[in-house]
């Protein structure tokens, strides 16, 4: 005997778009709260392999479970309903955890803030219930694709957290894992013949590899940031502090210019980081690369120089901090004054 009155039923079948909605905006808010959990510390982090596992294996069962022959019609759709509930909000757990990571180490108006800004719609569709339930969980391959990158971006940034793998090698780590998920999803839920199959995977595996190769400079090096940088006329080596600090230079300033940056990340992180000069966006000088080492608490300070000559009025030097793998730790800049 069904035990809901008939006036809620009635009023459920009714506005059950508007309500689903209206969890919608609830998950949302409980998303930012999980996003502030990630930008208080991001050790966290640790945890989220059970989510994620659990997502990988229900969307591997699923399909067997709702189809299985004792199940009903109607039982099934409860199941599948249940398990998406269930699967979207592990992806929020995740997904609002580790995007304040990401944006902490986002240069602004570089070209990493389109990573983050993909992050963030992925996470915005994991708390629309309608979205999730009649598109991302209906079609494999939206499916697959979807929790392929949420995989990549949270193994890329749990492996310098948790095991100390530098970021470039972590990147190509997180795209294996990736192409695993994406590959367990394409032979279990396509529905393709096996040769499809073998030629689907093939162009996944070839067009990640473009991806991580062409697009390091596009993924934040999360979780190494630029703290802050000094310039200024000299330095002191032996005590990393510069002499005669600089907040502008004189227009048609000539001269050798000094730089300190310092650089957080994880202890024990080991990454390989240059400065890279600029005047007005042309290069002026490209230093070796150096071994860093993450854990201090003012951060890693590395400084380099470089020499300048006749600096135009309102001209820009810039200063890039990049890793080897070619992915912008920060950037800072230092103005010359404009012409009198």
């Amino acid at each position: 005997m069904n035990r809901i009155p008939l006036p809620i039923q009635q009023f459920v079948a009714v506005h059950q778009d508007k309500l689903w909605w209206l969890h919608s905006a609830y998950s949302l808010a409980l998303g930012v709260a999980v996003m502030w959990l990630g930008a208080r510390d991001f050790t966290y982090i640790r945890f989220v392999t059970v989510p994620l596992a659990a997502i990988w294996v229900s969307g591997l069962l699923l399909p067997w479970v709702v189809n299985h022959p004792r199940q009903g019609p109607v039982w099934g759709r409860r199941l599948r309903l249940a398990v998406n509930y269930l699967n979207r909000n592990y992806y929020q757990q995740v997904l609002f955890f580790i995007l304040p990571l990401y944006a902490a180490s986002v240069t602004p108006w570089s070209r990493n803030m389109v990573f983050v800004g993909v992050l963030g719609v992925s996470a915005v569709l994991s708390t629309l219930d309608i979205v999730y339930d009649r598109w991302l969980s209906a079609h494999w391959l939206a499916f697959s694709l979807f929790f392929a990158f949420n995989l990549f971006a949270t193994v890329n940034l749990m492996l310098p957290i948790l095991w100390k793998v530098g970021n470039t090698a972590a990147m190509y780590w997180s795209a294996a894992v990736a192409l695993a998920g994406f590959a367990s999803f394409c032979f279990r839920l396509s529905g393709l013949a096996w040769k499809q199959r073998r030629q689907l995977l093939l162009a996944a595996a070839l067009l990640l590899l473009v991806l991580v190769e062409a697009g390091r400079p596009w993924i934040p090096p999360a979780p190494m940031r630029l703290l802050k940088t000094e310039f200024g006329r000299g330095i002191v080596a032996g005590r990393l502090r510069i002499v005669s600090p600089l907040e502008a230079l004189p227009a048609g300033w000539s001269g050798r210019l000094y730089a300190l940056a310092a650089i957080e990340a994880p202890q024990g992180l080991e990454e390989r980081v240059c400065h890279r000069w600029y005047l007005d966006g042309r290069p002026v000088y490209f230093s070796p690369f150096y071994h860093i080492t993450g854990g201090r608490r003012l951060g890693f300070r590395l400084w380099t120089t470089a020499a300048f000559r006749d600096v135009p009025p309102d001209g820009v030097v810039r200063l890039d901090v990049v890793t080897e793998g070619g992915q912008l730790v920060g950037r800072s800049t230092l103005r010359a004054a404009a012409a009198p």
